[in-house]
C-alpha cells in the first residue's frame, strides 16, 4: 500500500466511519486514485455464511456487463473437434498431455484462465496442486469444465470473474479499472452484488451482505452503505 503524500492526501477525504451512498462511493473511489497505472478496482464482501460448512461456500462464475479491463489469456485443454473449436474461439493455448506436462516439467502458467472438457480431466487432475492453490483449476461449478468450448472461450475473454468465499466468508472480486469512470464501475458493481445475492446458499440464514468495501489497487478502502446498494438494485438499468 503506498505511504507517500499522495496516498495520505487521498486517504484523507475518506471517512474512516461513514457508510457511503453507491454513488457517491464510485465516484469518490475514482477521486482517490494514486497511482500513475491504471488502477484495478476491487469489492471485498462479507457475507453471512459459515465457511466451515459446504453447503454453504459459494463458488461461481459471472461476466460483468463493462468487462474488467484486462486482457484475459485463455488455457484450453481439449482433443479433437473441441480443441480445434477452442482455436477458432481464440483461445490463446491449447493442448491435452503436452499442456500438462509443460505445466508440470516447467512450472508454466503464463495464463489467467483454464478450461477443459470432461473427457480430458482425467489427465487436467495432475495439475490439482498446482493450479488450484492459484485459483485456476477448471472447475464445473464455474463453468471452466465444460464441452461448450466457444461459450467458454468468449465468456473468459470477456473478463469472467469467479465468486469464490475465502476461509473468513469473504469475497474478493475486481470489478473494472479506475478508467471506467464512476458509471461504469457502478454498473459492474451492481451487477456483481445482484448476482450474488442471487446465489445465496438456501443453507445460509440470516443477513447475507454483512459489509461491503470498495478500493482500488493503491487507494484507500471505502465502506459502501448497504440500504443504498438495496435501493441502488431497484430499477436499476446499464448506463449507456
Amino acid at each position: 500500500m503506498a505511504k507517500g503524500k499522495k496516498y495520505i492526501e487521498a486517504r484523507s477525504k475518506v471517512d474512516l466511519l461513514k457508510f457511503y451512498p453507491v454513488t457517491e462511493a464510485m465516484a469518490l473511489l475514482v477521486e482517490t486514485g494514486v497511482a500513475k497505472f491504471d488502477e484495478t478496482v476491487e469489492v471485498a464482501v462479507k457475507l453471512g455464511i459459515d465457511p466451515r460448512h459446504a453447503e454453504q461456500q459459494i463458488r461461481n462464475a459471472m461476466v460483468l456487463p463493462h468487462g474488467i479491463g484486462k486482457e484475459i489469456r485463455v488455457a484450453v485443454f481439449a482433443k479433437g473437434d473441441k480443441a480445434a473449436e477452442a482455436e477458432r474461439s481464440g483461445a490463446d493455448f491449447v493442448g491435452a498431455e503436452d499442456l500438462v506436462e509443460k505445466i508440470l516439467n516447467e512450472n508454466w502458467l503464463d495464463f489467467d484462465v483454464a478450461i477443459a472438457t470432461p473427457d480430458v480431466m482425467s489427465i487436467v487432475a495432475k495439475l490439482g496442486k498446482v493450479l488450484g492453490p492459484r485459483g485456476l483449476m477448471p472447475s464445473p461449478k464455474v463453468g471452466s469444465v465444460t464441452f461448450e468450448v466457444q461459450n467458454a472461450v468468449t465468456e473468459a475473454k470477456a473478463g469472467r470473474i469467479e465468486m469464490r468465499n475465502d476461509k473468513g466468508g469473504v469475497i474478493h472480486v475486481p470489478i473494472g479499472k479506475l478508467s471506467f469512470g464512476p458509471e461504469k464501475l457502478r454498473d459492474n458493481f451492481l451487477v456483481f452484488i445482484d448476482t450474488l445475492t442471487k446465489r445465496k446458499p438456501p443453507a445460509s440464514k440470516g443477513v447475507f451482505l454483512r459489509k461491503i468495501v470498495i478500493s482500488s489497487t493503491m487507494g484507500p478502502g471505502i465502506k459502501v452503505d448497504l440500504t443504498s446498494v438495496r435501493e441502488s438494485l431497484k430499477g436499476f438499468e446499464l448506463a449507456a
